[in-house]
């Protein structure tokens, strides 16, 4: 299939950089991922240029230029208030580090720079200033067909580049994009050069997959292919996991349903990560009750370990890991009618106020992916209305909201150390059932007599 077109729109700033280009004698062409997102009618993000001109070229043609990666031949243009990455037309040789060429060789024609791409979708330039269409893999067909292949055989392509399987499942999901058959046949072989992967270069396509529209497409096919067990063992030991009763499929299943939930309502990373993780801890809980029923006791804790182990592995922040190991640790909350005040109190200083919406888009992700279907909308309001009412009358959840602290204790004779930590626990529990104890002089007067008790 050809595509009819053959020019595509270029933005005033280019025009002006291929003006410094021409007068100079050197020609330069939008490519990569801004050329892609023009032809989707898509807003590109960065700007690619490739050129005939070497870097010191580059560099004698405009006065900001960083240095970047110019052993690669490429350095960034400041233009206008632009940064705009410029690499001389290049092939690689051999990547015996399944990552990175060990050589490049600066090359003369553009389609000798585009054979070196990974994808026909990312293999069309436009020549500047007109936008003209360069496309020797046919690339804007495949764009047009929602196509994911590769330039040449896709086993070549992934044996140089152990990223480029999590590449194309990202993009699959992204773009909400077709993989071509040779790409899902080609990536089992190539495991062992993904191995090889540095964990960072993982989390970072893993996370642009937890942030597109539907991630169970990259998900299910990463299943398919080994991807999953080399990668994300844990996720991989729920496939097969039945639970009946409840839910309608196997854990793993369940897990990619909430995910793809958590992504239709547009929770945030966190939420994504934890609507994925919040079972693994299945596999290792399962045992089964009198009636042959599996039982998954606990597994939260499991499974927050679990994705604890994982995210370390692949370099996520430290905050990021909190809280997403906080919210599959509280996943598991079961609210009823029968709650005092003070039990609401509770539920809301253990989860923390600024984790409630959180932990409540985690818990209907949960509940949608039991049978993919979308959970009552009054699901969590009975909790809610508590949780306003509750908050309406006293903010009092944690010792630091305390009319009282440990200063004070220690000025009514109060010594600090071991006692002083359990009275104020003990003062806040107090709170919790009548906030209007909430005063310097009754909490001082509480205080003392639990000093007398614990010293008695």
């Amino acid at each position: 299939m050809t595509s009819s077109i053959s020019s595509i729109p270029i933005a005033p700033v280019l025009k002006e950089m291929a003006d410094v280009f021409k007068a100079h004698g050197k020609r330069a062409f939008l490519v990569g991922g801004a050329v892609r997102d023009i032809l989707l009618k898509k807003k590109a993000a960065d700007w690619d240029l490739a050129t005939d001109a070497l870097c010191e070229e580059v560099c004698a043609m405009f006065r900001r230029v960083i240095r970047t990666g110019i052993k690669h031949g490429t350095v960034s243009v400041l233009y206008k208030g632009h940064t705009v990455e410029v690499t001389t037309f290049r092939t690689d040789g051999a990547y015996s580090d399944g990552r990175h060429p060990d050589s490049v060789r600066f090359a003369t024609t553009i389609e000798e720079d585009l054979s070196r791409r990974d994808f026909t979708m990312n293999a069309v330039a436009a020549e500047l200033p007109l936008g003209n269409i360069v496309d020797p893999f046919n690339g804007v067909g495949d764009i047009d067909r929602k196509l994911i292949r590769c330039v040449g055989k896709a086993e070549e392509r992934f044996n140089e580049d152990g990223l480029r399987p999590l590449r194309a499942l990202r993009f699959a999901s992204v773009l909400n994009f077709k993989l071509d058959d040779a790409i899902i046949k080609a990536i089992p072989a190539a495991l062992d050069i993904t191995a090889r992967v540095s964990p960072e270069r993982i989390r970072d396509e893993f996370e642009k997959i937890l942030l597109s529209p539907k991630p169970s497409t990259a998900l299910q096919a990463m299943a398919q292919t080994g991807l999953m067990h080399l990668l994300f063992p844990c996720l991989a030991d729920c496939i097969g996991v039945e639970q009946k009763g409840y839910h309608s499929f196997d854990v793993f299943t369940h897990s990619v349903l909430a995910c793809d939930y958590a992504a239709h309502i547009n929770a945030g990373k966190e939420v994504r990560l934890a609507s994925l993780l919040h079972d693994v801890g299945k596999p290792a809980s399962m045992s089964q009750d009198e009636c042959g029923i599996r039982t998954f006791y606990n597994h939260e804790k499991i499974s927050a370990k679990l994705a604890a182990d994982l995210m370390t592995h692949l370099r996520f922040p430290n905050l990021v890991i909190d809280k997403v190991v906080h919210l599959i640790d509280q996943h598991m909350f079961h609210y009823e009618e029968v709650w005092n005040d003070a039990a609401v109190r509770r539920f809301i200083a253990r989860v923390g106020e600024e984790h409630l919406k959180d932990l409540f888009d985690l818990r209907r992700a949960d509940s949608f992916a039991m049978s993919a279907r979308e959970p009552p909308a009054d699901l969590l309001l009975p909790l809610q209305l508590r949780i306003e009412d509750v908050l309406s009358k006293s903010r009092a959840l944690s010792v630091k909201d305390l009319a009282i602290n440990g200063r004070d204790l220690m000025a009514a004779g109060i010594p600090t150390g071991k006692d002083m930590g359990l009275i104020l626990s003990l003062l806040l529990e107090t709170v919790f059932e009548d906030p209007a104890l909430n005063t310097k002089e009754k909490l001082l007067e509480i205080g003392l007599k639990l000093r007398q008790k614990l010293s008695s």
